[in-house]
């Protein structure tokens, strides 16, 4: 940062030559005139939400970091230092895992990609499934998760993950080749949204699938913080946006919102979402 210019203090003012205090006077005001740092970041941090070019697939969107998306405010992500909480012994009870994970109808030689992996609570139990002739792509963008991913495989003899360093723009995955990526409450953490689902959608055999589980906004009883909370109106909403359509959905989960989506050219039927009631 450019500092101020400082007059010789054991000067007085009366002494202060025209041209020092000229100088001083002008850099202040020059100073003054720039935009903090925290407000050039904010304002790049906050594009207006534009829709993706349909008509060009193949375009990636152009696309700088949002705190909003299409209304909704886009939450942090949680840290690597909360790990721990993905694995809890009680997630089971509050969550209904194995109900959730038998919707998902993992099964053997499949390609599934399992978005913002974290610790791999999902990802181990997906590899076991799609067995050695299927495949996990695990990606998370620290590399800490990672780290405690590989150190669980290796414990438990698990050799068909393939661990994959994300950006927040781009999750890596090859065109055209899964058949299903999983979302656990991950996807409102996505600070560029449109360049994440262009890439997915773009990742995605012809009838392969967005899994996505998401906390419900709609029920106020789910004791999550809301901006981690999305409800189905605007979930539709983003991934219709971006060329997906709702092609199943399942209901029945304590916490969380199960919807499938598929690309908007699949053969797979769009459905219409079912109200939410509790």
């Amino acid at each position: 940062m450019t500092s101020i210019p400082r007059l010789n203090l054991s000067l007085s003012w009366q002494r202060a030559t025209t041209s020092e205090l000229a100088r001083v006077v002008l850099t202040f005001v020059l100073l003054c005139s720039l935009p903090t740092i925290g407000a050039a970041q904010e304002a790049s941090s906050t594009p207006e939400a534009a829709a993706p070019d349909l008509a060009n697939p193949d375009t990636k969107p152009i696309e700088k970091a949002r705190r909003v998306y299409l209304e909704r405010i886009v939450a942090q992500p949680m840290s690597h230092l909360g790990a721990s909480w993905l694995v809890r012994p009680e997630r089971e009870q509050e969550e209904s895992v194995k109900e959730s994970y038998d919707q998902l109808g993992i099964s053997p030689g499949m390609t599934v990609v399992d978005l913002g992996c974290g610790n791999g609570f999902w990802t181990l139990p997906i590899a076991k499934d799609v067995g050695a002739a299927g495949s996990v792509l695990a990606v998370d963008i620290q590399p800490e998760m990672l780290v405690q991913l590989r150190q669980r495989a290796m414990r438990e003899n698990v050799e068909n993950i393939e661990p994959i360093r994300g950006e927040v723009d781009d999750p890596r995955l090859p065109e055209g080749t899964v058949d299903m990526v999983l979302l656990v409450d991950v996807y409102h953490e996505f600070s560029h949204p449109q360049s994440m689902l262009w890439s997915i959608r773009r990742s995605l055999k012809p009838s392969g699938v967005v899994a996505l589980l998401e906390y419900r906004e709609e029920d106020p009883e789910v004791p999550i913080k809301p901006l981690h909370k999305m409800s189905k109106r605007q979930i539709i909403r983003e991934y219709e946006a971006n060329g997906m359509k709702l092609v199943r959905e399942y209901n029945e989960l304590p916490w969380q919102h199960l919807m499938f989506f598929a690309r908007d050219d699949s053969p797979l039927e769009k459905i219409e979402a079912a109200a939410f009631t509790k």
